[in-house]
This record gives C-alpha cells, sequence and structure tokens, in this order.
C-alpha cells in the first residue's frame, strides 16, 4: 500500500515507471475489464481523482480509500499493483451492488463503472447525450457501437466516434469535463479491428448540439448540416 498521494505519471516518468515486466496491474480471475479500465482513468490522467478524494454524498468511504490507497497510489508510484488489491476492491463492490459475480466472472467495463461511480460515490453523470432530437441522456461513459467499415481497416480513435455518433443519430448537448469512451467490443472469435490507433487529441466540435460551425464552402457560419 501507498498511503502518501502521488500524482500521474507523464512523458517520461510514465515511461520509465510503466514500460517492463511485471508492470501494470495483475490480473486474476476475470479482473481484465476492471484492471484496463482502472489504468486508463488513473495511471496518466488525474481528471477523476475526485473520486479519491472528495467527499460525495453518497460516497462509500472504504471503498474510496482501497482505490486510492491499495490501487491508484502504487500504479503511480511503482508502476504495479498486486490482483489482490483489486479483488479487494472486487469484493466491496460485490457488497454493495449486491451482485455476488462481480469477483469472478468477467463483466461490462459500463457495468462497473457505473456501479463504482453511480451508487458506491455518487457522482453525476459525466455525458448528456440527445439523439435525433430525443429527450437527453445522462451516462458514465461512451460505448461505439458501430457498423464493420470497409474502408477503416486501422482506424483512429477521432474516426471511430465520428462514425458512431453519425451512424446513431448523437449529439453532445455540452462538451463533458471527462469524456470516457469504450472501444468496439470483440472476442476471441471476432475482432472488428486488428489495431486502433489512439488519437492523443480528440476534435468534438462537429459532435456538439448547436454549436457554430464553419461551412465547408463559404467559410461563413454554417446553417445547414448535411450528414
Amino acid at each position: 500500500q501507498a498511503p502518501d498521494s502521488f500524482p500521474p505519471l507523464r512523458n517520461e516518468a510514465a515511461v520509465h515507471v510503466l514500460r517492463g515486466r511485471m508492470k501494470g496491474i495483475q490480473g486474476h480471475c476475470n479482473s481484465c475489464y476492471m484492471d484496463a479500465a482502472l489504468f486508463s482513468l488513473f495511471s496518466c490522467t488525474s481528471v477523476l481523482d475526485s473520486m479519491l478524494f472528495k467527499p460525495f454524498p453518497l460516497c462509500d468511504r472504504n471503498v474510496q480509500s482501497i482505490l486510492r490507497d491499495e490501487i491508484v497510489n502504487p500504479l503511480r508510484k511503482t508502476g504495479f499493483v498486486r490482483a489482490g488489491s483489486v479483488m479487494h476492491l472486487r469484493e466491496q463492490l460485490t457488497e454493495k451492488g449486491q451482485c455476488s459475480s462481480f469477483t469472478n466472472a468477467e463483466k461490462d467495463p459500463e457495468e462497473f463503472l457505473n456501479l463504482i461511480m453511480h451508487q458506491v460515490l455518487g457522482i453525476e453523470p459525466l455525458l448528456k447525450l440527445q439523439s435525433g432530437g430525443q429527450k437527453e441522456q445522462d451516462c458514465y461513459c461512451y460505448q461505439i457501437f458501430m457498423d464493420k467499415q470497409e474502408d477503416l481497416v486501422v482506424p483512429d480513435v477521432q474516426q471511430l466516434v465520428e462514425h458512431s455518433f453519425l451512424s446513431s443519430d448523437l449529439k453532445l448537448v455540452e462538451i463533458p469535463s471527462c469524456f470516457i469512451i469504450q472501444m468496439p467490443r470483440f472476442g476471441k472469435e471476432y475482432k472488428m479491428f486488428s489495431k486502433i490507433i489512439p488519437s492523443l487529441e480528440l476534435d468534438i466540435t462537429d459532435l456538439l448540439l448547436d454549436s457554430p460551425r464553419e461551412c465547408c464552402v463559404c467559410g461563413d457560419v454554417a446553417t445547414l448540416e448535411c450528414s
């Protein structure tokens, strides 16, 4: 355990601490969905550090301390988290979520995020989405759904998000404080993409509802949008 607080890893420090054997979060008993989510959310960014420190109205301080002291701080300090620490968190989530399979079965990352953010810590939803002028939907992450695109062989995240929003007729109601994106799912038998290139920056201009944008023909403020 690392009781002190450590900032997220950046640049050369991230490479030095996280690269090599016995680095990352040790997998055990179908924990890959949670390991990958925790690593993505905390290893190199502080956007969600409020989950570790802020006493939210419904916040379970025991879960918060396990997350902070047994997982995030060791990951940032040494680049390694043992499987027992993640299992400790899974046991606590099993009690809070009233779902006995959290300790042994593979789950969808969205199910894990909804449980820990909403039911355990009481955080407000991070995203507001609207589909085809319908009522707003609140959520904590966005999972990319799309049909196979023959022209996208090795896509980047920007392309996948834009294709997914377009095919689902979705818009972001407001600029999110944190935009958690789950890549297309795949199993042992089928992978939609063999590789996805990470987009280090994400341009959400065309994804925002009622956002003023430039006309691609004349350069003035656009009045029409063609999908």
